[in-house]
């Protein structure tokens, strides 16, 4: 995250704020929940302006660090911020509905936006704004590639790794866990021998400001449910258990193992576990799974979900409800007359699947974990992978051009007018600073204009 967000001009208050009840943040949790446009960044920087800034429920020093628990979690780290900052105020009851209301408005938008599309996609006014959208979303894979390989890789041996993975998952089709297990041991490694090319620099651990006094303040003293106990920690993860056991158990015990729905239980959760460097950085293990390998959606629909996830609020890699509902309604799960209760079971399935790890490891991890924070130990791994995270980054970004500058293979016709797309969204994002939702929003504009102005271009002999 652009840490000038958190260096705005502060407005100091003497006054300490009035205590928050359980209800009354339930409500900004949901308020949140509608708001939080902007990926991770931008929704780390509501949070902040909200919560430390204005509301004062959490001190700067308190709220980076839990910020920097939150980014060496695999995850997305915005809505387990929430979840851990909900948990700390109001014990396991806040976390579940901080975290729950984070997802949940994209959850049910997502699900209306994925029936839109495959009810009506096929409409040309629909066609052409996703026309444009695509190389849009081209664009934004890219740049998620530069930003974070720009924050991330200090040295060369760094851009190494990085380059390897990209060969790697290019060249000779690797599974992106291996990649991740590789770039993990390779860290683990340097750390040790080369402790100076794996040290993290910078981040969020700078305090620069102090807004007033706090609810949760830089000197009060850790609440009792925020402490480590054996006895918490057991209790968590056999909750977690029970929870993920049970709900995998009825999926097999009614479909089967290799049903559907039982499938994608166990496949998100294995992707859950690898989202470190965010969302981006898990996008290729989903790519490969659900559609190369269990073929629940194309790739164009695969670039169509990533540009409806960008234009939603929540976590980036809500996507994975998307991918959900186009596989329920295709393959026709609850027969050829439900297909939106097939599609809308399928999201709910996969979305389940994919948040709760997320829970877990605020509510289980949170007290053990978050005083290993840097630590060279723990820190050299994550930083070899988020080294390689840029590498796929980079193939994931190779892949959606393939499919959408040449839709019909390098044997056919380069679409032009999708790459000039491409190339202006890119231009914007590097050199503007533009917004992902405005950049989106214009190249729909723009494919919508392109199939206006298609017929009377082809009959002056502009295209062919």
């Amino acid at each position: 995250m652009n840490e000038t967000n958190l260096q705005r001009k502060p407005v100091q208050s003497s006054e300490s704020p009035q205590p928050v009840s359980l209800n009354q943040a339930f409500w900004y949790w949901l308020k949140l929940g509608f708001i939080s446009f902007g990926g991770p960044a931008g929704q780390i920087a509501i949070m902040h302006q909200d919560l430390v800034e204005k509301k004062r429920w959490i001190s700067e020093r308190r709220y980076l660090h839990a910020l920097n628990y939150c980014m060496l979690l695999p995850g997305p780290e915005a809505q387990q911020l929430a979840t851990y900052i909900g948990w700390l105020m109001h014990r396991t009851r806040g976390g579940i509905i901080a975290g729950a209301l984070f997802v949940l408005p994209s959850l049910v938008i997502l699900i209306g936006l994925s029936w839109v599309y495959l009810a009506f996609g096929d409409v040309p006014a629909v066609a052409s704004v996703l026309y444009g959208i695509k190389p849009a979303v081209t664009a934004i894979v890219l740049f998620a590639a530069y930003r974070i390989g720009s924050r991330a890789l200090k040295n060369g041996l760094l851009w190494a790794m990085a380059a390897l993975a990209f060969l790697a998952i290019f060249v000779f089709d690797a599974p992106f866990p291996l990649i991740v297990l590789v770039a993990a041991l390779l860290g683990a490694i340097g750390g040790k021998f080369a402790p100076q090319k794996f040290a993290v620099g910078g981040g969020h651990g700078a305090v620069k400001h102090s807004y007033g006094p706090a609810l949760i303040d830089d000197d009060t003293p850790v609440p009792a449910h925020a402490r480590f106990t054996w006895k918490g920690l057991c209790k968590v993860i056999f909750a977690g258990l029970i929870l993920w056991g049970g709900v995998i158990g009825f999926l097999c015990a009614r479909y089967g193992w290799n049903g559907a729905f039982t499938q994608m239980g166990w496949f998100f959760t294995k992707a859950a576990l690898l989202t470190f460097g965010g969302a981006y950085a898990v996008l290729p293990y989903v790519y490969q799974g659900a559609v190369e390998h269990y073929q629940w959606l194309t790739p164009g629909q695969m670039i169509d979900g990533l540009a409806l996830g960008e234009t939603t609020p929540g976590p980036l890699i809500m996507v994975v409800t998307f991918v959900g509902f186009v596989a329920g309604w295709t393959k026709t799960l609850f027969g050829p007359d439900q297909l939106f209760l097939a599609g809308a079971s399928a999201a709910f399935v996969v979305t389940y699947f994919t948040f709760l790890p997320s829970f877990l490891f605020i509510l289980a991890g949170g007290p053990l974990i978050e005083s290993t924070h840097g630590n060279l130990k723990y820190t050299a791994p994550l930083t070899g992978i988020t080294a390689a995270v840029v590498g796929v980054i980079l193939n994931l970004a190779a892949f959606f051009a393939y499919h959408v500058f040449w839709p019909q293979g390098f044997t056919g016709r380069f679409d032009a007018i999708s790459a000039l797309i491409g190339l202006a969204a890119l231009f914007a994002l590097l050199r503007y600073k533009a917004g992902v939702i405005p950049v989106i929003a214009a190249c729909g504009a723009a494919g919508l204009l392109f199939n206006f102005l298609k017929p009377w271009l082809g009959q002056a002999g502009v295209l062919l």
